[in-house]
């Protein structure tokens, strides 16, 4: 019996400073219409954590939570959820990984807000750490023992991917990439598995190396994406115990079950040592693609090739 036809959907936005590019394959017994008002819900998802989790605004929950020092503040689950694992992600990194790097990174020059223009310039507690963010779980409140600049860029995205992929499951296959950080699911137009790309980190439209996924997030982090407005050398992350950007590796992509784990594996990961690296992949239990400055791949963890 002929399979029945399968037909592909494609729609574009700007979120978190990026291009969010959602595709979805989908069968004859799906309007087009219908499809459209799954995508745009997938999009509000990626609207919800940018108003939450936003450094850039004054407004957002996350600085209204910086803005209250010492006290028990009650936190919606769109900001608990991603501050909760980037503090975990810190707590086995040691700290090389911490969400507390705000104001750092204004400093190195990431303090510009990509749609209004507007500088942030805050006056906080410079020894402040991710061991002065205290969690309650059981009451989804978060403690801010000193002040300081949150910052969730490297797990806010692959947030906003999860929770948008929650919409689009119900289709033949789809596409959720913001950014070059993405979830599949399901299989494309053809009916095979994704085949997706990594980004050559000198030429812009070249792959350097490609995985065939199912089900699985992919995220990368790479030194070459964001240059610091500052200081030539610096990239948008930073070793928050040196203050300097790593050169040790030019990427890291990290394929995991949801995209949140990936992306913040992809920014830890290229803040540690050869030695912390394999430990924490094997903790994490994801698979991993580093690229050297010689642009050697080097793979750890599973097999990536086919996922």
């Amino acid at each position: 019996m002929m399979e029945s036809a399968r037909h592909c959907i494609r729609k574009t936005k700007i979120f978190m400073d990026t291009i969010v590019d959602i595709q979805v394959v989908y069968a004859a017994n799906w309007s087009e219409a219908d499809v459209t008002i799954q995508i745009e819900r997938a999009f509000d998802s990626f609207r919800l954590v940018e108003n939450t989790c936003s450094r850039f605004e004054p407004s957002s929950e996350l600085m209204r939570l910086c803005a209250q020092i010492g006290m028990a503040v009650p936190v919606s689950p769109i900001l608990f959820e991603p501050l909760k694992f980037a503090v975990e992600i810190a707590a086995y990194t040691d700290g090389v990984f911490d969400p507390a790097i705000g104001r750092k990174m204004e400093l190195q020059g990431f303090d510009r807000n990509y749609v209004s223009g507007e500088r942030m310039n805050h006056i906080v507690d410079d020894s402040a750490s991710y061991r002065d963010i205290l969690i309650d779980e059981v009451n989804r409140m978060v403690t801010l023992k000193r002040s300081m600049v949150l910052d969730l860029g490297a797990v806010a995205k692959g947030f906003a991917i999860d929770l948008a992929s929650v919409h689009l499951q119900e289709f033949e296959g789809f596409i959720v990439n913001a950014g070059g950080d993405l979830y599949v699911g399901g299989s494309d137009v053809e009916g095979n598995p994704w085949r997706i790309g990594i980004q050559h980190p000198l030429h812009e439209d070249e792959w350097i190396d490609e995985v065939e996924l199912l089900d699985m997030a992919i995220c990368t982090s790479g030194g070459y994406e964001r240059k610091s407005e500052r200081d030539a050398d610096a990239h948008h992350i930073i070793h928050v115990k040196t203050g300097v950007s790593p050169t040790e590796v030019i990427s890291c992509s990290v394929i995991a079950p949801f995209a949140m784990l990936a992306d913040g594996c992809s920014t830890a990961l290229m803040l540690l040592g050869m030695e912390k690296r394999k430990e924490f992949i094997e903790e994490m239990g994801v698979k991993v693609m580093l690229l050297s400055p010689d642009l050697d791949v080097l793979t750890i963890g599973d097999d990536p090739d086919v996922v």
